[in-house]
């Protein structure tokens, strides 16, 4: 992995863990981007499915990469993702991609393309990615990494509460049994149980880790609440 002089914070975390949430409200106390890998996955899970392409057609799916014009790039302090130079919104999270996203996401090909994007944002300046791999594929050498889990009943009333269909049990089957870059809690990592936690208690517990590993000291900042 190429040398930077910019830092990442990993936050990793199975579906409806409240990781996009703490990811987001951290890098607005910290002025970082925050990048949301997951989006970036289901920008090309979107693709496939737009194409009525066989989730499960790896081979197929990989060819289509080579053709793909999905861009991850950093605009106003915020990631962006465009599929086929257009924002994808709210289609990213239909119940089409939801289905999907995690027979997409198992692809080799797809992990490779998109860990390289991710690991290119680094250049632009310091970061908070959340995703599944984060910690343990994309930044595998940062201190700052943060696994957020919750109990499986918890993440199903939040995802039924978003109005979301999906099965967290079985995305996080397949997501931790897939062999490339599987759902982890990475090595090195702080647990955080959000299962009875508000967002404001995760953030506080998360901003405890960036305090405990040096995170404000490196970057010469008060110690945010």
């Amino acid at each position: 992995m190429p040398d930077h002089t910019h830092d990442a914070i990993a936050i990793d975390g199975p579906a409806a863990s409240g990781k996009s949430t703490v990811a987001r409200e951290l890098a607005t106390r910290l002025g970082l981007v925050m990048v949301n890998s997951g989006d970036m996955y289901r920008a090309v899970t979107l693709a496939v499915v737009r194409r009525g392409m066989d989730p499960e057609d790896r081979a197929s799916i990989e060819k289509l990469l080579a053709g793909l014009d999905v861009r991850c790039t950093v605009e106003a302090d915020r990631s962006v993702i465009l599929l086929e130079g257009v924002e994808p919104g709210e289609a990213l999270r239909s119940d089409e991609v939801n289905a999907a996203v995690s027979q997409v996401s198992a692809v080799p090909g797809v992990r490779e393309l998109l860990v390289a994007r991710q690991r290119a944002l680094l250049e632009v300046g310091d970061l908070v990615m959340e995703g599944r791999d984060i910690g343990s594929v994309v930044f595998p050498d940062t201190p700052y990494k943060i696994y957020i889990g919750a109990s499986e009943e918890v993440r199903r009333r939040r995802r039924e509460a978003e109005g979301q269909v999906d099965e967290v049990a079985s995305r996080d089957r397949r997501d931790s049994a897939r062999k490339t870059s599987p759902l982890v809690i990475p090595e090195g990592a702080a647990v955080i149980d959000s299962s009875e936690m508000d967002i404001e208690e995760v953030v506080q517990a998360a901003l405890e880790v960036l305090r405990e590993r040096g995170w404000f000291e490196r970057h010469n900042k008060p110690a945010t609440s």
